[in-house]
């Protein structure tokens, strides 16, 4: 059972860790870039030598909260069981482009708990720091805790938000991934869950075959809205927010679906093709001005 006067409000042990070039080149291909190794723009991201520069994925700050991630499964009042988290939303804010290379501390605590009957959804804030103290990413976590729902919590606000136009979209971009896109993206660190690379647990949660990270379709999705809106700027990325609705089998297509609201306001939503199945939902990306 869910104690809230333990859990909500509980500060993280920080934790830092450094990452390098490498480290965000392999980000970066895991997630689908350069899938065009001669695409000029999109090799900067995962060619440390180019001409023009090096420069990181935004969507790279996804993988920070995992240096404490672990720390929520010992959580006072919380009594987690890993199998039973379902990673439900992320949003994340950049406060300014990624450096190339940095040490980074990460600061994390309970905001939110909300009670949904059948599970607790848990709020965990994860704020990057440099070295200088100064913030660099802003992460927040959504996990759906089965089976620890009933406590007598507030059932949290209306999830209705960044619902698509009813009208065709404005822009589709398709990215196949690759049959081996999941066993790529545990190498960023990001996620070592069995359930993306061991056959036989995947069977055993009843997904018949390993699953795709939530985050790693976030990062295809995201890449094809900055590429389609903002040139492939990671300068003028600001933030994302997205609902992972159902899951990807590697090897299947993404389809990203674009409505712009504005020049720094795009609404998009994601689709497996291969069985017409949303998802990506409720997703929001924001972008700086122009300059």
């Amino acid at each position: 059972m869910v104690e809230l006067e333990k859990a909500l409000g509980y500060e993280f042990v920080p934790q830092a860790f450094s990452y390098t070039e490498r480290d965000a080149a392999l980000y970066a291909l895991s997630v689908g870039a350069a899938g065009d190794p001669l695409d000029g723009q999109a090799l900067r991201y995962v060619y440390e030598l180019h001409g023009q520069g090096f420069r990181v994925l935004p969507t790279f700050a996804v993988t920070f909260p995992f240096a404490v991630m672990p720390q929520i499964l010992s959580v006072p009042g919380l009594p987690a069981q890993p199998m039973m988290i379902l990673h439900g939303e992320h949003y994340l804010a950049l406060k300014r482009p990624l450096p190339v290379s940095a040490t980074l501390t990460q600061q994390a605590r309970i905001s939110q708990i909300y009670d949904k009957g059948k599970g607790a959804l848990v709020m965990l804030d994860i704020r990057s720091y440099d070295r200088h103290g100064e913030e660099v990413a802003f992460n927040q976590a959504s996990m759906f805790m089965r089976g620890l729902g009933g406590f007598g919590g507030e059932r949290g606000p209306s999830s209705d938000i960044n619902l698509p136009p009813d009208r065709t979209p404005d822009a589709v971009v398709s990215a196949q991934t690759q049959p081996n896109q999941a066993l790529f993206y545990r190498l960023t660190g990001s996620d070592a869950n069995p359930l993306h690379a061991d056959p036989m647990i995947a069977q055993m949660v009843g997904y018949g075959r390993p699953i795709l990270h939530g985050l790693c379709t976030l990062g295809f999705a995201a890449r094809a809205v900055l590429e389609t809106y903002a040139n492939n700027d990671p300068a003028r990325f600001r933030s994302v927010k997205v609902r992972f609705s159902k899951h990807v089998f590697p090897g299947e297509t993404i389809v990203t679906e674009m409505w712009p609201l504005s020049a720094t306001e795009i609404i998009f939503q994601a689709k497996a093709a291969e069985r017409d199945t949303v998802v990506l939902s409720n997703a929001l990306l924001t972008l700086h001005e122009e300059m």
